[in-house]
């Protein structure tokens, strides 16, 4: 088979990528005066840290001799100016860059954001990765405290966010299981304004459409202050794809070829509602009580067609049908104490359940009806879960900024589902209840302080453990796992001079991944394509849990130069490495089932050895008209990264961590027209296509992504505005295959080669944003 021209990878790739973002960055620091920063409104959402900006400009502050009255003018620091002053690196992104391009979902907003890649086709979102590193390297918090089990980005609409930070390196605050960083996402909260936004929206993707409303609304009534936003949407999406299978025999030259036609289809309806309710008394205590609400409901069909030459067909089409429903409800909490002997006591606690429920059922048609196939799966998983945390932060002198706190989190599963298979139930034994408990505590200390009036450390130590215990099935044995992890953490900035705008960073720290719960203690799942107690190929294996699994330890460093020029606007340049021990990855091997007559092919999670990522990440972002003074004002957004991976336990080349790519770009631009009440802008994000070597016999690829999208807002008068986009307006097929060579019965060498196309669509949304 053909490898498609996309798959071709070349080492030039790397510099073609950095060059025109290098471009801006020469400019930018080559030209254009610098100017004071202009105060900017003010951000009333809380950080995911309590001490951060310990490294202030102290040397503009000079020592007055004569008390004088002095009025208060400035605002609160922006976005940029808290980037600059943190010294844990930290990058901010506010409402007006989340409802920049009216994204319907978190993770089309996530894929323009320095460093993040999603998964999936072209404009359709997908979990975030920084780094290139998903499946756990990437930590996502919800208001600072990790995202519940099973909870999903999309799950949380654009309307409910006040802004994203993302640090590319843990602290002890937010947590060590950030391999290759942390997205902490802040809901909206209580602001010092009165709020009242109705928002509703009309999207068309292929000529199915997305309806959506969202309300937020914000009031402060004395000491109280409520905010709530409610969001309601119903989605339809269709997708077609082409996949051909071919199977050559290296000794017999015999070969099969299987072309599948794939037409799915999927509607969703879902309704989000979130709320704050803050007290605070004259003292500055505060109380603030967070319930949230998810809930959703969904069904999809697929049909396909399947044509073999050479060989017996499995079969010659199937249908598949299946329903779903997901409800969430959670409420958190967080106490603020201010002590007389100064400092502040912070507690916090949550607590929510989740329930999930699918049916899946697929038919296997072959020419002869004798030998139709009938599969389905019936299931039900319920998740409780609560967590605490106690802080206690104070500064202490010369502008040492401490904090000292704990953490406890408690997760419990339970599932049933029922397998049924040509009127059989080949997991019959795994069908009872399936129990599963996980319990973290941590413990950690970190100090945040000024050595000199350029130079601001950020040290800190974290100890956490995870215990997790459960059984696959009634009365089946208990299955364990502990283990605990101690993390130095180590941030350092420096400026330059005194009232220089120019600073370098500095980060050294320990981080881990701990193993999923899904991973360890889970049931048996049967590949469709091969039902019944027969055999299956390795190509398409069966799946199952290890309860053996061990934390991936990665040590770190990160190095960044920082220049901030006039307005918001800065330069960039961050390098980072990452040495990874007992590497976690799904081995394929011939095992012994209950579930068949003879072995079949599992995969089970495993640990495989160490492994080494690096890269480079650069970012610039200002306004035209201050590096010429002539040209309109333009503000111009960009940011590359390359990336490099080396698993060593997987012979190269391509033996990089799964699914890394070698890099991503993003460019974009907006510019509201003079004498129009208008904003147009645009933004390009690309992904070059890859080979991965996931072990000696088998290799993945994907095919390059590339997604503009456009905007247009029209702003009718105070009250109104329309904002029209358009996302992957070029759109193009998305290509993924693979290859896998493996030894049949007869002790013959086989190769399977594998390759997907799957055409993607424009998705349009027009969308009325009213103040009431």
């Amino acid at each position: 088979m053909t490898i498609p021209a996309a798959y071709r990878l070349r080492a030039p790739m790397q510099l073609h990528l950095a060059a025109p973002l290098a471009s801006v960055l020469l400019i930018a620091m080559a030209g254009g005066p610098c100017r004071a920063q202009s105060p900017a409104p003010a951000v009333d959402a809380p950080s995911a840290t309590a001490a951060s900006g310990v490294a202030q400009d102290a040397a503009s502050q000079q020592p007055a001799t004569t008390l004088k009255p002095v009025e208060i003018t400035g605002s609160a620091q922006n976005e940029t100016q808290e980037r600059r002053r943190s010294t844990a690196s930290k990058i901010i992104f506010g409402r007006d860059e989340i409802e920049r391009f009216g994204d319907g979902t978190v993770g089309e907003i996530l894929k323009r954001l320095p460093g993040v890649t999603t998964q999936g086709a072209p404009g359709r979102g997908g979990p975030p990765r920084m780094r290139g590193m998903g499946g756990g390297y990437t930590q996502i918090l919800i208001d600072g405290e990790p995202a519940p089990r099973g909870f999903a980005l999309d799950d949380l609409s654009p309307q409910q966010i006040e802004r994203i930070e993302i640090m590319r390196a843990p602290t002890a605050e937010t947590g060590a299981r950030a391999i290759a960083g942390t997205i902490n996402i802040i809901t909206r909260g209580g602001y010092s304004k009165r709020l009242n936004d109705l928002h509703l929206g009309l999207g068309l993707e292929n000529g199915n459409t997305r309806p959506s409303a969202s309300w937020s609304r914000n009031e402060t009534l004395g000491n109280f202050n409520y905010n709530f936003t409610v969001g309601v949407n119903r989605f339809e999406r269709s997708s077609d794809s082409v996949n051909h299978v071919r199977t050559e025999n290296l000794q017999t030259a015999d070969r099969i070829d299987q072309v599948e036609s794939i037409q799915s289809s999927n509607a969703r309806t879902g309704l989000h509602a979130n709320s704050r309710l803050q007290w605070r008394d004259e003292r500055g205590n505060t109380l603030v009580l967070m319930p949230m609400l998810i809930v959703a409901q969904g069904h999809g069909h697929s049909a396909s067609e399947l044509t073999q030459i050479g060989g017996v067909a499995p079969y010659s089409h199937s249908v598949g049908n299946s329903e779903g429903s997901f409800s969430t409800a959670r409420l958190g909490g967080q106490w603020t104490y201010r002590l007389q002997e100064g400092g502040n006591l912070n507690f916090r606690f949550g607590g929510g359940k989740a329930r999930w429920s699918s049916q899946n059922a697929r038919t296997n048609f072959d020419v002869a009806p004798a030998l139709n196939s009938f599969s389905q799966i019936a299931s039900e998983q319920n998740n409780s879960s609560f967590n605490s945390s106690a802080k206690f932060t104070r500064t202490l002198d010369n502008e040492h900024s401490l904090v000292i706190g704990s953490e406890l989190d408690l997760n419990r599963r339970a599932e049933t589902a029922a397998t049924l298979q040509n009127g059989e139930t080949p997991l019959s034994e795994f069908d009872g209840n399936l129990k599963a408990a996980s319990t973290r505590g941590a413990l950690y200390a970190q100090d945040e302080w000024s050595l000199t009036p350029q130079l601001a450390f950020h040290v800190g130590l974290r100890w956490e453990g995870i215990d997790t215990r459960g059984s696959i099935a009634e009365g089946a044995p208990e299955l364990s796992n502990r283990s605990s992890v101690t993390t130095p953490l180590l941030h350092a900035v420096w400026k330059l001079a005194p009232d220089s705008r120019d600073q370098l960073r500095m980060s050294l720290t320990r981080s881990y991944r701990s193993p999923d719960l899904q991973n360890m203690i889970a049931r048996p799942a049967i590949n469709s394509m091969f039902t019944g107690r027969g055999p299956n190929e390795e190509i398409h294996p069966d799946r199952a849990g290890n309860p053996g699994l061990k934390p991936e330890l990665a040590t770190g460093l990160d190095l960044a130069f920082e220049r901030y020029i006039a307005g918001s606007g800065l330069v960039t340049a961050n390098v980072f490495y990452r040495r990874i021990s007992d590497l976690m990855r799904r081995r394929a091997r011939l095992e012994s089932v209950s579930w068949a007559d003879v072995p079949r092919w599992v995969s089970r999670m495993q640990n495989v050895g160490d492994a080494d990522t690096r890269g480079i990440e650069l970012e610039a972002k200002m306004r035209l008209s201050d590096l010429l003074a002539e040209a309109p004002k333009v503000d111009l957004r960009s940011n590359a990264s390359l990336f490099a991976s080396k698993v060593r336990g997987v012979p190269g080349p391509d033996n990089r961590l799964d699914q890394q790519p070698d890099g991503t770009l993003n460019f974009g631009a907006d510019y509201r027209l003079s004498g129009w009440p208008m904003s147009v802008g645009a933004n390009l994000n690309w992904t070059p296509g890859y080979t991965t070597r996931l072990s000696d016999a088998q290799t993945a690829r994907i095919g390059s992504k590339r997604v503009a999208d456009a905007f247009v807002l029209w702003h009718i008068n105070p009250s109104y505005q329309l904002r029209v986009s358009a996302s992957n307006f070029a759109p193009r097929d998305y290509l993924t295959g693979g290859e896998l060579y493996s030894v049949n019965p007869l002790g013959q060498s086989v190769r399977t080669t594998t390759q997907s196309v799957a055409p993607s669509s424009t998705n349009l949304l027009i969308r009325l944003e009213i103040k009431l």
